[in-house]
């Protein structure tokens, strides 16, 4: 652990990609040898940034009364254990919750009011992992270490249970290179020399094995690191038994389906990932997942229903990891200088929320790599998965593509971002002229369409003069003003849209689960959150009750915000109302706007066929 900045004279200081990684990491790709290249770049980073931690705590004080060790004493018991063991040092550094704690460690230590607390927190837990490295390192040593609730949590070794909760908030920790002694108030916990099997009051970190023979890897299943999660420090949640055995099933069963379908990224993922941190599970179809750029190779994801479920989210959070991991080389963007202007934002097909343009990458990268997924699969042997996979690769594919299209040749992406963006269109234009059945095509379309006409609902204002011009000439009995069609609309974020996905997830029970209970327009809701009688309708391609149920709606009270979208899709299919479907689709927000203001300042609410076909007269539609 000495000094980060020193590099030897043959070597540069700085770290630089192979244009061999590098074309294979802007394809969406990357091979094991990316992988190495990735890992080195992020070990270094690592290195610096514990140093920095190091140089901003200096000076800081300790609660001696809770006879923690002063960083420096645990930096020292780093580099005694580095120098017996650098394996076993990198093993803790380059945990992933290693990234998560030093970065906000440092964000704590250099933000503008300090929150002692939360530092001195931040600070003990180097102690804990320095405590780890050494037990690794097989080398004696007495340190004191944090505890929480009796529990007291060593990154990568496990968790001891004291026989009852610790009287302060630290406890002593003893190595004599074979075994470790966790003293607590009312008894010890002794532990070792193998830290993989449990003991009593010792609960081992948990593996999951990926695939077998000579090419077997593994992944923590991380319950323990209290940094294991990405937004602040976590307790210990210990699975049970059934769990545990129910996680492996399924990354068995995703294991052997990316093998199949994506085996040069699954050596790079072997390679790549570290860790599965459990979180509660979430619904079908809808399952919860996230990762860090600083926290490489973690991935916090729920339980999913079935392991193709997983394999496609394992390889969504890599693509993310890679991606990360590149930007920590070469920035994509270029920073915004115009720090007094509020962000420019995008519509992203994948999410509810409008997205700055280094998150739009980021989903562009993770998506893409979902649509190479589900593309591959669709030739897998088990048929039954063929409607889905046909399905998710079309709506990934089309969305991919369509986003690339926003973001392609924007002025802040530097020669990198260019040539990533590029190098992803060229791949998804060969995509774009595979054929694909048509049933899950139009579903995967209007899920699309869908999607898009209610994020247009949610955050996109007209223009109110206009829309006050427009009141009149309805009230008025004259055509509605062209310049509907021209005055662009402003993005004003809607927190409260949410389940802008309800038909994609509606076509994907469709597809797998024909005659289930999502069918219902009474329990929707139960089934899919956020899906009312009328997506459930539509779903089913019952329009005409579709359109009926709506318009009622509208005409009775205030509609929900994505009423008009869903309108739209209920008029696909009557010719008559084709300008008032395409109208709805692209610029639902006119009519929102327009009807508000005619009930608000008028009393009125106006037939909504009628006043969607009176826009679409009046003028094309601007976006």
């Amino acid at each position: 652990m000495g000094p980060a900045d020193s590099a030897p004279a043959d070597r540069s200081a700085f770290h630089h990609i192979s244009e061999a990684a590098l074309r294979g990491l802007v394809r969406g790709g990357g091979d094991v040898h990316a992988l190495d290249e990735l890992l080195s770049a992020e070990r270094s980073r690592r290195l610096l940034l514990l140093r920095a931690l190091l140089d901003a705590s200096a000076g800081h004080l300790q609660d001696h009364e809770a006879r923690f060790p002063s960083v420096h004493e645990a930096w020292r018991l780093l580099e005694r254990a580095q120098a017996a063991a650098p394996d076993a040092v990198d093993g803790v550094l380059m945990a992933p919750g290693t990234g998560t704690w030093v970065s906000s460690a440092l964000r704590l230590l250099r933000g503008p009011a300090r929150e002692e607390t939360a530092v001195r927190r931040a600070l003990e837990h180097l102690s804990a992992l320095a405590v780890a490295a050494a037990a690794r390192a097989r080398i004696g040593f007495t340190a004191w270490v944090p505890a929480h609730e009796g529990m007291v949590p060593l990154p990568g070794l496990g968790c001891a249970v004291l026989p009852s909760g610790p009287k302060g908030p630290a406890v002593r920790v003893a190595g004599d290179g074979e075994r470790l002694t966790i003293t607590g108030p009312d008894g010890d916990v002794v532990v070792g020399p193998d830290w993989d099997h449990p003991a009593p009051g010792w609960r081992p970190t948990r593996r999951v094995t990926l695939g077998g023979g000579r090419t077997a890897g593994s992944l923590a299943l991380e319950e323990h690191d209290p940094f294991r999660t990405f937004s602040g420090p976590s307790a210990p949640r210990c699975l049970s038994e059934q769990e545990a055995g129910a996680w492996q099933r399924a990354v068995d069963e995703a294991w052997e389906l990316l093998r199949c379908d994506e085996p040069a990224q699954t050596e790079a993922m072997r390679r790549g990932l570290k860790s599965l941190v459990p979180v509660p599970s979430g619904e079908r179809f809808r399952p919860y997942s996230s990762s860090s750029a600083e926290a490489f190779g973690g991935i916090n994801v729920s339980l999913p229903d079935e392991g193709l479920e997983l394999a496609a989210t394992l390889v969504h959070e890599f693509q993310h990891i890679k991606l990360g991991a590149l930007m920590h080389l070469g920035p994509l963007v270029t920073r915004n200088d115009k720090t007094d202007e509020p962000p420019e934002l995008f519509h992203a097909p994948w999410r509810d929320d409008p997205r700055p343009l280094e998150g739009l990458l980021q989903g562009i990268y993770a998506f893409f790599g979902v649509a190479r997924f589900w593309r591959a699969h669709r030739d897998a042997p088990d048929e039954a998965h063929d409607p889905l996979a046909h399905f998710e690769f079309a709506l990934w594919r089309d969305a991919v593509w369509s986003t690339l299209d926003s973001a392609r040749g924007h002025q802040r992406l530097t020669p990198l971002g260019n040539r990533l963006l590029e190098s992803l269109a060229q791949t998804c234009a060969g995509w774009l002229t595979e054929r694909l059945p048509a049933r899950e095509l139009r579903l995967a379309r209007e899920a699309a369409d869908s999607h898009r006409a209610r994020w247009r609902e949610h955050h996109l204002r007209p223009s109110p003069d206009v829309v006050h011009e427009a009141t009149r000439a309805w009230r008025r009995g004259e055509s509605c003003p062209a310049s509907v069609g021209t005055a662009p609309s402003s993005l004003r974020p809607d927190p409260d849209a949410c389940f802008l996905d309800t038909a994609a997830v509606l076509a994907r029970h469709r597809l797998t689960d024909p005659d289930g209970s999502w069918r219902d327009p009474g329990a929707a809701a139960d089934a899919v959150r956020g899906a009312g009688p009328v997506d459930v309708l539509l779903a089913l391609g019952n329009r005409a009750a579709a359109r009926r149920t709506v318009v009622d709606r509208m005409m009775a009270g205030d509609p929900a915000v994505g009423s008009w979208a869903a309108l739209g899709r209920a008029v696909a299919d009557v010719p008559e109302w084709l300008g008032a479907h395409r109208f709805l689709l692209e610029s639902p927000q006119w009519a929102r706007a327009v009807r508000d203001v005619l009930l608000a300042e008028y009393g009125e609410r106006p037939e909504p066929l009628a006043l969607a076909a009176w826009l679409a007269r009046g003028a094309r539609p601007a976006r």
